[in-house]
């Protein structure tokens, strides 16, 4: 928990000094979003003294850090930005375990940019749908204009509505002229839209707040109105997919889930795959031809859960369900290191 700490003082999260630097990017809404750069471990041993040298704290002017530079003028430097789940800060729960699997890939190449959205710890302001996509895109638009990253250097992850957020960024991207196209994208226990999450969720895994209502159509559609932000995932995944494989533009779609999620039921995950895989042809892929090829095909890994990837001439969407690993747990675990090391593995012979 962040209680009682400053998270201008990421030393008491367990970082080491200067291993984080908290600074503001400007969101394209106004005002300014909190950010974190994380360094990678054996980059900050190779510069452990003149990092901890430096100010800690807050910093006003980020491009006259080393952490900044160090990232900046490496060619072989790799980038996560990570879009977190709802509520908390950056430090929240197990995201700092989620940064530290994220880096764990290659702990000499791999950066993690994380940030607050607007109404979210330090980044004052009033969350919406469209503002959280507003602030995801202003921080990849540092990231590329910034800091002069390539998109190709950059990996997009998010978890629970980060994901949400991360699938409008990509999607975002994939539909500009000329599009965008990043390394990869990789989904930590996401959801197909709100209404369904709606409808699904239960407390603790056991007591359902609105499932039973949704036998009956016309007060759960009346219900629906209520909702604000729609967060429509599986739409947003299936344009991105066909925007991409339109323009043959190379993608790579990672999407992981576990059973013992009690927030977020693991199907959701094989909705949006499913919506992924309907939208890589123009005939389409029908929902129990899907089901069937994953009886065939998928890859059956015992205690571990399952994969299925499905592969075009253009793509890579692999879906892994985890027998456990619950909502957050499964951040901190070897198979999002993996995750993260197969996509870069996949652009850069020299990591293989």
């Amino acid at each position: 928990m962040t209680w009682f700490k400053d998270l201008n003082v990421p030393e008491s999260f367990g970082f080491l000094r200067n291993q984080v630097i908290p600074f503001t990017i400007s969101s394209s809404r106004g005002g300014s979003l909190y950010a974190w750069h994380i360094l990678p471990i054996e980059t900050y041993r190779q510069h452990e003294s003149e990092l901890a040298a430096e100010p800690f704290g807050l910093v006003s002017d980020v491009t006259s850090r080393i952490a900044f530079k160090l990232l900046r003028d490496d060619p072989h430097a790799r980038l996560i930005i990570h879009m977190h789940g709802a509520a908390g800060t950056v430090a929240s729960g197990y995201r700092v375990p989620n940064y530290r699997a994220l880096s764990a890939a290659q702990p000499e190449k791999i950066h993690v940019l994380t940030f607050d959205y607007k109404g979210f710890g330090y980044s004052a302001g009033t969350p919406s749908e469209h503002g959280l996509i507003a602030d995801a895109i202003s921080v990849v638009e540092w990231a590329i204009q910034i800091v002069g990253i390539s998109p190709s250097r950059i990996l997009i992850f998010g978890q629970s509505i980060g994901t949400a957020v991360s699938l409008a960024t990509v999607e975002h991207y994939a539909l500009q002229s000329p599009s965008t196209v990043f390394a990869g994208t990789v989904l930590v226990a996401p959801f197909a839209d709100v209404a369904t999450l709606v409808a699904t969720y239960s407390v603790a895994g056991t007591v359902p707040i609105l499932s039973p209502l949704a036998r009956f159509p016309r007060i759960f559609a009346y219900l629906n109105t209520f909702i604000r932000d729609t967060w429509l995932s599986k739409d947003r995944i299936a344009r991105y997919v066909q925007a991409t494989e339109a323009k043959g533009e190379r993608y790579r779609l990672t999407l992981i889930h576990a059973e013992d999620d009690w927030d977020i039921p693991w199907y959701h995950t094989e909705i949006l795959f499913w919506r992924a895989v309907n939208a890589t042809s123009v005939q389409g892929v029908d929902y129990d031809e899907i089901q069937q090829t994953k009886r065939d095909s998928k890859t059956d890994l015992g205690a571990a859960g399952s994969v299925m990837e499905w592969r075009t001439s253009n793509g890579v969407i692999r879906e892994e369900i985890l027998k456990t690993g619950l909502h957050d747990v499964i951040m901190g675990n070897p198979v999002i290191s993996l995750a993260v090391m197969r996509i870069f593995a996949a652009t850069d012979s020299s990591w293989r």
